[in-house]
């Protein structure tokens, strides 16, 4: 049984070695040793970060050593959010940066795919694939700019190739392969990619799904595409597709030659990944290679404590900015640990067997994934040696106090536990990990260095210890460069700065106390956040809604601290209908196929009207509100909505649930 914590209450305690040792303390002492600053700890280094942004990041980029060829002007041209530029002048190539770390010491990858061997690769290897994919991208004429997408699992094939993209200066943009065509190409076609690498079939849960019959959609939805490489287990898995090549003569076919690497700005396109509001398409949010070459080191070297010879571990998924930041460990040196395939087959213990197996070092996993293990009465530090973990990271959705208990006693009593938040939107964590502070039940350690974190209240002042929006108020690099084909930015500024003109919003709630540390309470629109992917309701409803039965559909995600997520989806259906088995389990299907399986409702519930605005929105956030024990009146306006009477329903249904 796992033990009963109060939220706050100490857990774990750095030692005087662990601070020493800590990467935090041996950036301090260069600092010192080089620009003669001194800091008594982590609060005041932290403070000048975001204080004097020029001096702080153009600190990192010495202090990591980033390869670059031409030098820049300034760290920060200007401040503004949007519109910040960073490094002008400078010139360089994430692919190189990550090639960098290249060495015959120790292996860039182990993977292990669902019911397989762990298998490991070595530098060299991947250098040879990511090098005979180049040559063979330079020959199908894709030049710098040009877009290369993967629906790939979390494979070695997906790593070559984002590597190889970005040597050229050509921008990536990846989709997990669980993925239905319409939400594929609600994504992919927006950026009219050049090639697509897409992977026949994936296994995840004791099945293997056969997706030929979807890449061929995603060809016929794709005009621009010169070329379709197919990555299987043989030859027979590109059958029945025209107009494809095969991986493995891709890369048979192609010249040995080394690598060369596009030498790009600090703000040129590195990819594209997605995150989506409640209305339209996803938001193409473009990162570039010198921001997140900088972003990612910090957080890899100095929050995540990596260095040469760690195992980093994370769960997740193509599709998920978090697969980014699992690459991005390269950048430290690290050793990365893929796996592809379902973390509960053949049981839950498989990525525990996974880190045993590995060596693993840091074990990178989400809040749900630990829920699931409490659930399921899991004690893996009892059945596998798991004491080489000396981290384990939870992001995706907040984690409880108890969450925080059932880790440090049923995994490892001495590692640093560290949550995280952050998001697609930046690819990194806002606040994490801090090796060189305490670690409280339920708490996230602090803010990230360089990044100017609060807790605005609805006046827009910053608070501590009260429940208030997660604004960022001064810029980081790996901000978006822009959203694609939003030429003047509408859509950019509508998504982060509507609420606090040039104070980013990121759409959380978060309170800090006065030590420094948060906790997130969930997020404070009506984003859908399943397991860390974060989609708008309108994907939802674009598939429900094309049911002849389905009138209209309101989707809540009831994600709070001390809660499990649930995702409910009201229906209100047509004269005659019933919510029968068969219409619910057609939902589900269209769900399953044209989003993915990860959003598929826990409870549908049909309904008379979905509530609406004057103005013809979906009320998703008052509702979500009620839902979450908000009193009704502090909820909505009735006099602000077109049908106040819609309300009904969910107030009534908000007070049985509560019983």
């Amino acid at each position: 049984m796992t033990t009963v914590l109060t939220e706050g209450a100490l857990l774990w305690t750095p030692t005087p070695d662990v601070i020493e040792s800590a990467n935090l303390t041996r950036y301090r002492h260069w600092l010192a040793q080089t620009r003669g600053l001194h800091f008594a700890g982590y609060d005041d280094l932290w403070r000048w970060s975001v204080e004097r942004l020029d001096d702080f990041w153009a600190s990192l980029f010495a202090y990591f050593n980033v390869r670059h060829s031409a030098a820049w002007t300034a760290p920060l041209a200007a401040r503004a959010m949007p519109g910040a530029r960073w490094f002008p002048g400078a010139r360089l190539n994430y692919a190189e940066n990550i090639f960098t770390r290249m060495t015959d010491a120790r292996p860039p990858l182990l993977y292990q795919r669902e019911g397989g061997p762990l298998v490991e690769l070595s530098w060299r290897e991947i250098y040879d694939r990511t090098a005979r994919l180049a040559a063979a991208l330079r020959a199908w004429d894709v030049q710098p700019g040009d877009r290369v997408v993967g629906y790939l699992p979390n494979a070695p094939a997906a790593i070559v190739a984002l590597l190889a993209a970005a040597s050229l200066g050509a921008v990536w943009s990846s989709c997990a392969p669980e993925f239905g065509a319409r939400s594929v190409l609600d994504r992919f076609a927006q950026i009219e990619p050049k090639v697509l690498v897409a992977a026949a079939g994936y296994t995840y849960g004791g099945q293997r799904f056969d997706r030929r019959e979807t890449i061929a959609a995603l060809q016929a939805g794709l005009p621009t595409l010169a070329r379709t490489v197919i990555v299987g287990d043989d030859r027979s898995d590109a059958d029945g597709l025209t107009d494809a090549v095969w991986w493995d003569d891709v890369l048979a076919a192609a010249p040995t030659a080394e690598l060369t690497f596009e030498q790009v700005p600090f703000d040129h396109p590195l990819w594209v990944l997605y995150s989506s509001g409640t209305t339209g398409l996803p938001k193409p949010i473009v990162h570039g290679h010198g921001g997140i070459v900088l972003e990612h080191l910090k957080m890899a070297v100095l929050h995540n404590d990596l260095r040469p010879g760690d195992r980093f571990f994370w769960y997740t998924s193509t599709g998920w900015m978090m697969w980014n930041y699992l690459v991005g460990a390269l950048l430290a040196g690290a050793t990365i640990i893929l796996y592809d395939g379902s973390p509960a087959y053949p049981n839950m213990n498989a990525l525990f067997a996974l880190a045993e197996a590995s060596g693993m070092t840091y074990f990178g996993t989400s809040a749900a994934f630990i829920s699931a293990c409490m659930k399921a009465g899991l004690r893996p530090n009892q059945r596998f040696d798991l004491s080489r973990i000396r981290a384990l990271g939870s992001t995706g959705s907040p984690l409880t106090a108890e969450g925080f208990a059932w880790v440090y006693e049923n995994v490892n009593q001495t590692l640093a536990l560290e949550s995280l938040s952050g998001g697609t939107d930046v690819c990194t964590a806002f606040v994490g990990g801090v090796r060189v502070k305490p670690i409280y039940a339920g708490e996230i350690q602090g803010a990230a260095l360089g990044a100017h974190v609060q807790a605005f209240n609805e006046r827009g002042q910053p608070v501590v210890d009260e429940v208030g929006e997660l604004v960022i108020t001064a810029p980081m690099p790996s901000m978006p460069l822009y959203f694609w084909n939003d030429p003047d930015m509408a859509r950019y500024r509508s998504a982060y700065f509507d609420v606090y003109p040039g104070v980013w919003r990121h759409g959380d709630w978060i309170k800090f106390n006065q030590r420094g540390g948060c906790v997130i309470y969930g997020r404070s629109d009506s984003t859908i956040n399943r397991q860390g992917v974060r989609i708008g309701t309108s994907e939802l409803y674009r598939a429900v809604e094309a049911l002849p039965e389905v009138l209209d559909s309101l989707a809540i995600d009831l994600e709070l601290l001390g809660r499990e997520s649930r995702l409910i989806l009201f229906v209100a259906l047509r004269d005659g209908a019933a919510l029968d088995d068969s219409l619910q389990g057609r939902i589900r299907q269209a769900l399953r196929e044209q989003v993915s399986p990860r959003h598929v409702p826990d409870e549908i519930v049909q309904i008379e009207q979905v509530p609406y605005t004057l103005s013809g929105k979906k009320l998703e956030v008052p509702v979500r509100k009620i839902l979450l024990g908000m009193d009704p009146g502090a909820a909505a306006n009735p006099g602000a909505l077109r049908n106040p009477e819609a309300l009904d329903f969910f107030m009534a249904f908000a007070q049985q649930r509560a019983q």
